[in-house]
């Protein structure tokens, strides 16, 4: 349904919604997911963050190491996984 299908009234009821802080919203008739939903959850299904194709001079037996530890072709994932672990890392060090 869009909003050019909604009456003025729904309309304005929307509009208070939407201004309401998230503690004054009441979410109790609504069940907690127990975290045990999420231990098969995947990132990337949805969320594809933008790639940029850049030229990295690598030490050769790092390199070789990753090709022969991921196999079939992964191994630049696998190197952008141990990137981006080590920049998380870092930034909560910093905080």
């Amino acid at each position: 349904m869009s909003k050019k299908n909604l009456s003025r009234d729904q309309r304005d009821q929307l509009a208070k919604l939407a201004d309401l802080p998230d503690s004054e919203i009441d979410t109790s008739d609504i069940p907690e997911v127990p975290a045990e939903n999420w231990v098969h959850a995947r990132r990337g299904h949805l969320y594809r963050p933008l790639k940029q194709p850049v030229t990295i001079r690598l030490d050769a037996d790092v390199l070789s190491w990753f090709k022969e530890h991921v196999g079939s072709g992964g191994y630049q994932t696998e190197i952008n996984r141990v990137l981006r672990h080590h920049v998380i890392e870092q930034e909560r060090r910093r905080t």
